[in-house]
């Protein structure tokens, strides 16, 4: 069953609404997420989710698909036709726009239940293009044609095979942990709001952790064995913290003070690597206004997230290599085995999504581990940079891609009116640009054994110089910092 909380959503890189039964849109959406990471195919709702008057019967949606698929070459590859149905307002029409998939057959009086169909594109191991030579892939909320450079990267990747699903010589299921089994039951119900109270070994075949005939693939046991490194010794972590900026200490020796090898699935890994960078992290402090508030080394989402992503992309097809995790005096280095994937550069990782491990992504997502997919680098940048901060570096190699989070903070310039103001004023200031206005009161408040006159005055003073706009009169009155022009 298609998740409502999926489709309520909205259209993204992993869902298409199509307004009619369109065998070239439907061609084009089936293309892009076969190249990309697979998605959902929603027909017969227009892209502001709104169902069109007269849904079409099932065998007419076959007999679109049958139509798309001479549009494209080669096949794709989809699972069986889902009908969902979406419960819309009757009495508000602008609800309309706010679909749910529901699974019950009796309305409520103010909905009423429309039919749709899913199709449901699975990512595939080969490059797809349409019959005009276009190759698409997701991105975002449309498809977008790739570049002859982009199509080289993304045929040489589809051709590498999918390493994640083989299966692991010598593995059985007795060797997945039961315990991380229920661990991601509970976690994935909480994310999707339904209980799985179906076959474990179905569920277990659905997301990838097993074949179809109950062998433990590598995805599985990198998720559920207890220790994947019997099998895959390089899914291992290395940690080192460093003395000064370079892995070299005196007279050429190691110059780390801590060195540790971790093992384990690959949600122990990440929280035991947090672990240690959490214990090597240097905290200070900051006062604002009258509160002390701490301030760590590093953006706590931009390091789980380098973290994240190194275990999530890395390519497990390399053997002798694991992941590093090194702390300098002046930054966080994660070196993570294997190029960028597919079509990926480092130009484009900002804007683009493109998963060596799709399956490993999901059960991560399903486990909480990634907040929103494909959203992660953007979030990085951004706490980087709320947190004073220069952005990730990012070097990308042939055989391993870095991401560098340094620990340097940009000193912030003082304001053009800090030479004009005394220590009071200055006070005032501060606290407007917390709160967004000051009254004579707060600013009593703020300052002790000064007449309440000499803090008026103050704020006079404030005001003729161009710093604050006064606003109101008598006991209605406050201020605020002056509009610049």
């Amino acid at each position: 069953m298609t998740d409502s909380e999926f489709i309520r959503g909205g259209e993204g890189p992993c869902l298409a609404f199509v307004d009619a039964a369109n065998p070239v849109q439907i061609a084009e959406n089936m293309v892009a997420f076969a190249n990309t990471e697979g998605g959902v195919i929603v027909v017969d709702l227009r892209a502001d989710g709104n169902s069109s008057p007269a849904p079409p019967e099932a065998t007419e949606i076959d007999r679109v698909l049958k139509r798309a698929d001479d549009l494209y070459n080669p096949p794709v590859v989809t699972e069986k036709l889902e009908q969902v149905h979406f419960q819309t307002s009757e009495d508000r029409p602008d609800q309309q726009s706010n679909p749910e998939v529901i699974e019950r057959t009796q309305p409520s009086k103010a909905a009423r239940i429309v039919p749709a169909y899913a199709i449901r594109v699975p990512r595939s191991t080969e490059l797809h293009a349409l019959s005009d030579g276009r190759v698409l892939i997701r991105s975002g909320k449309v498809n977008r044609p790739l570049g002859g450079q982009e199509i080289l990267r993304l045929a040489s990747a589809k051709n590498t095979g999918d390493f994640e699903g083989e299966v692991a010589p010598g593995a059985t299921v007795d060797d997945f942990s039961r315990a991380m089994i229920d661990e991601y039951l509970e976690k994935r119900a909480e994310r999707t709001k339904r209980p799985y109270d179906g076959e474990i070994n179905s569920l277990l075949a659905e997301i990838g952790a097993i074949t179809a005939d109950g062998k433990p693939t590598v995805c599985g046991l990198l998720l559920f064995s207890e220790y994947p490194q019997k099998w895959l010794p390089q899914s291992g972590v290395v940690f080192a913290k460093f003395v000064g900026t370079t892995p070299r200490g005196d007279s050429g020796l190691a110059g780390y003070t801590r060195r540790e090898e971790l093992t384990g699935p690959v949600p122990r890994l990440i929280e035991a690597t947090w672990n240690l960078v959490w214990s090597e992290m240097a905290v200070g402090a900051v006062v604002k206004g009258l509160e002390r508030e701490e301030t760590f080394e590093y953006p706590q989402f931009a390091v789980r997230e380098a973290l994240v992503n190194a275990m999530c992309h890395r390519d497990y097809r390399l053997r002798g290599r694991r992941i590093e995790v090194r702390m300098y005096s002046d930054r966080l280095e994660v070196i993570s085995p294997g190029g960028l994937p597919g079509f990926i550069t480092v130009e484009n990782i900002k804007d683009e999504h493109f998963s060596r491990n799709p399956r490993l992504v999901g059960g991560l997502f399903q486990w909480g581990y990634i907040e929103e997919l494909g959203l992660g680098i953007d979030r990085m940048i951004e706490v980087m940079e709320q947190a004073g901060h220069s952005p990730p570096k990012f070097d990308a190699r042939p055989y391993s891609f870095a991401l560098a989070l340094h620990n340097e903070r940009k000193k912030p310039k003082p304001p053009e009116w800090s030479r004009d103001t005394n220590h009071r004023q200055a006070r005032a200031l501060q606290y407007i640009r917390e709160n967004g206005s000051i009254t004579n009161r707060e600013f009593r408040g703020l300052i002790n054994a000064v007449s309440a006159e000499t803090l008026r005055l103050d704020l006079v003073d404030m005001v003729d110089k161009g710093i604050l706009t006064k606003i109101g009169a008598k006991k209605g009155t406050y201020y605020v910092l002056r509009a610049k022009r």
